[in-house]
């Protein structure tokens, strides 16, 4: 029987690629989204995987969608990908408590509430991955975003924690820490200040969502049972540990 896999924010950029790379790898994938149902439907009508909608901010939305997947793709969700995420940016003495809060919410919140959802059900099979997509900017800090790198940099520890308490359930929990990936996101930065990124990249190019989902169908995997409370980075060596 295939296993299960729900990607958050899985109908476009990186999530839409993480979701087709499990599906192309023999799992039975939903895509979960918050807005956009148009590409929601695209995404749809051109890979064969469905698409649900929910708030991944809000706690009985998760419990809600997560049961919904669940009873209508026949199992329970063993592969957890908490990939949605936004960004609210501004310098922090302008920033608004509203754009810390949505980011917070969105960002770290949600990972606890989706994870919380499924966790049940992996503990009762002992089998789960849980496969947290952080940033760079967790990593580094980024004017003008101090709302983003907390949140994003919160998901680290939240990894590290999770994994020590779920490990001999057979539960795995990482991290995915990707750089700058061509995605609607980074196509709306001031194009000098992407240049200015680009050149501090040794590799000297930006990222493929393809490259980070390569990464997580191998954190999926049965075989990568030994690796738990861990942080890839795929960045192009902009950052290095």
């Amino acid at each position: 029987m295939r296993r299960i896999a729900l990607v958050t924010g899985g109908t476009r950029g990186i999530g839409a690629a993480i979701a087709l790379a499990l599906k192309k790898a023999g799992y039975k994938v939903a895509a979960n989204y918050a807005v956009r149902d148009d590409v929601a439907k695209e995404f749809e009508q051109a890979t064969g995987i469905p698409s649900y909608k929910w708030d991944i901010s809000d706690d009985e939305a998760c419990k809600q969608g997560t049961q919904m997947v669940a009873e209508e793709l026949d199992g329970p969700i063993e592969i957890l990908v908490n990939n949605a995420g936004i960004t609210r940016d501004g310098a922090m003495h302008k920033l608004p408590t509203e754009k810390w809060a949505t980011v917070i919410d969105t960002n770290l919140n949600s990972c606890f509430f989706m994870s919380r959802a499924v966790i049940d059900s992996m503990r009762e099979k002992k089998f789960g991955r849980i496969i947290n997509i952080s940033s760079v900017n967790a990593q580094l800090g980024q004017l003008g975003q101090t709302n983003y790198s907390a949140a994003k940099a919160g998901i680290l520890g939240f990894t590290k924690a999770l994994a020590r308490e779920t490990a001999r359930r057979g539960i795995t929990v990482n991290a995915i820490a990707p750089g700058y990936i061509e995605t609607d996101m980074t196509k709306r930065m001031p194009e000098d200040i992407l240049m200015k990124i680009i050149e501090g990249v040794p590799v000297g190019r930006m990222g493929k969502p393809e490259e980070v989902a390569r990464a997580v169908v191998f954190l999926a995997a049965d075989e990568a049972a030994y690796i738990t409370g861990e942080t890839l980075s795929i960045n192009g060596g902009q950052y290095m540990e």
